[in-house]
């Protein structure tokens, strides 16, 4: 995250400020050049925007890099943010979107790549290969199973309620769906996840 801090313009914070503002009387600051103020709400922010990124994505390295391209994308975007909305709700949203467009990208390169190593290694290809299992790893590698069999709407709505504790309303907000499709997800999601851990 320092690199993402190094990328936006800084002014010099006020040193004789110790008092906490919320974090719309500082969208407001920034808004009218005290850019430096912007690092505050990186600050309040980073650390669950960050999981969020590896709840959707399970690649540390991606995760960083969906945070931080969220975080620069706000900053970009911050003069058309709505105050109807908590700024958290909205950064969420640009997370939840910047890790699709990440699995995009991360689909389409692992299709060239499957490719490009058919025709390298061609029939070899049909050698199983076992990388043997870390007994620390069994109990998380069993929770991600699970998770990917189930549907992508699913998989996401779960991961936002348990892993990142958001209430109904923020899920809502951050996907960009009504409050009943949020429990009906939820609902379904954890049925469909009772019923994959029966056959486990």
């Amino acid at each position: 995250m320092v690199r993402l801090l190094s990328r936006i313009p800084s002014e010099p914070l006020h040193p004789k400020r110790t008092f906490i503002i919320d974090d719309k009387e500082i969208i407001e600051k920034v808004r009218s050049g005290e850019t430096g103020l912007y690092a505050e709400l990186v600050r309040r922010h980073q650390a669950r925007v960050i999981g969020l990124c590896r709840a959707l994505l399970n690649h540390p390295t991606d995760a960083e890099d969906a945070a931080q391209e969220s975080f620069l994308k706000a900053f970009k975007a911050l003069p058309e943010f709505k105050d109807q909305s908590a700024f958290s709700t909205w950064i969420y949203r640009i997370a939840y979107n910047t890790c699709r467009e990440f699995q995009r990208r991360a689909s389409v390169r692992r299709s060239e790549s499957l490719e490009a190593l058919v025709d390298r290694q061609g029939d070899a290809l049909g050698t199983p290969f076992h990388e043997p299992q870390r007994p620390d790893l069994e109990n998380a590698d069993l929770v991600r199973r699970l998770l990917a069999g189930l549907s992508e709407d699913h998989r996401i709505v779960l991961l936002l309620r348990e892993t990142q504790g958001m209430d109904y309303l923020q899920i809502a907000e951050t996907l960009g769906i009504t409050l009943d499709a949020v429990k009906a997800r939820l609902r379904r999601a954890r049925e469909a996840l009772i019923e994959r851990s029966r056959h486990f």
